[in-house]
């Protein structure tokens, strides 16, 4: 139907008012227009908290908008009515959207061709687990480090929400995979097929050659600083150095810049070096060039063909979504808590239900 036949809805939103602990998060309501040309209005059925949120309330994600704004990174949701030139077949589809933020709440008005179809096989939530978790897995995996069959990995993190998919999509790309986890997460990730490592083992550079003597053919890394040193160490000699993240700076107080800039000079120096090994910071936004730009459309259709790719993996059982706990969106503190908690048992993603 089109947008002129739809009234404004009310919608509940979760806000990030300022630097924030999880309690201060807020729960608004506001007024939610009819969907513009080139719009559609998707009802919210699961979005979820990632390491993005994290660092926004503390004002640490590299090119967040300012304060206050509504948080929530990706969503899955049910097409309610569009705008103006586009396809009115698109309503009462469900459908998964990466949206850096604005997530987190009941509706959102998105643009419509930003939107990936979900196959009606999977259930939502399992859907939301892989959106941009699954996407920097993937892109990651095989758009920077090519990964191939008989190939080693290294999954720093391999039991977070990008580390368990990464570590699965390794398993079906055909390598063996090293993965850094705490001990009470080494049984589930064996069961995935990854040898585990004790990431605060003291001697975890040692551990890894003692897996791999030669050096592994590529690390993920998301940890940033010190990190990245360690991990380009333990590369073979054509191995590639994936960086995504500055996870270790999360809680300094300083310009987040002068974390990141040191890390991209550092990667950027490595790959000037008479070797063979490759070193690159990724970032699911690069490319995405401006709106209506030629590069915005080749950015949709890199995310539109591998997101569903993923989609596909999941219900062809391949990947295995990983749910480490569902709330209702009205406990969205106790679920940014949980996320903080070092206490913190399952593998996988946070699910938020509006």
């Amino acid at each position: 139907m089109e947008a002129s036949a739809e009234a404004t809805v009310t919608v509940t939103e979760v806000l990030l008012p300022d630097k924030v602990a999880p309690s201060g998060l807020r729960l608004v309501r506001r007024a939610l227009p009819a969907p513009a040309a080139g719009q559609a209005r998707v009802r919210v059925e699961s979005t979820a908290v990632s390491f993005a949120e994290r660092a926004m309330s503390r004002g640490r994600y590299y090119g967040q908008p300012p304060f206050p704004f509504v948080p929530g990174y990706d969503l899955v949701g049910v097409v309610e009515a569009v705008g103006p030139g586009v396809d009115p077949e698109l309503v009462g589809r469900r459908v998964a959207a990466l949206t850096k933020t604005g997530g987190w709440t009941t509706a959102a008005l998105l643009t419509a061709a930003d939107l990936v179809e979900v196959p009606d096989a999977i259930d939502p939530d399992e859907a939301e687990t892989l959106i941009v978790n699954g996407l920097t897995a993937y892109q990651m995996l095989h758009r920077s480090a090519k990964v191939r069959a008989g190939q080693t990995v290294l999954v720093l993190g391999a039991a977070g929400g990008v580390g368990s998919v990464l570590v699965q999509l390794a398993k079906d790309a055909g390598a063996r995979v090293i993965g850094t986890a705490s001990p009470r997460h080494h049984q589930p990730l064996r069961a995935l097929g990854v040898e585990p490592i004790d990431y605060r083992d003291p001697d975890l550079a040692a551990r890894v050659r003692e897996l791999a003597p030669d050096g592994v053919d590529a690390v993920f890394d998301h940890l940033g600083g010190a990190s990245v040193s360690l991990s380009y160490r333990l590369l073979n000699r054509s191995g590639t150095l994936v960086s995504y993240s500055i996870a270790a700076k999360l809680d300094d107080t300083r310009p987040l810049l002068l974390d990141f800039l040191p890390l991209l000079a550092k990667l950027t120096f490595w790959n000037y070096l008479p070797t063979r090994r490759h070193a690159t910071f990724f970032d699911v936004w690069a490319g995405a060039g401006k709106p209506d730009s030629a590069k915005r459309e080749a950015f949709r259709t890199r995310v539109r063909t591998d997101l569903t790719h993923i989609f596909g993996l999941l219900r062809d059982g391949v990947l295995t979504a990983r749910i480490a706990a569902r709330f209702p969106l009205d406990e969205v503190a106790a679920a940014m808590e949980l996320a903080e908690s070092s206490a913190r048992t399952d593998l996988g993603k946070i699910i938020l239900t509006p």
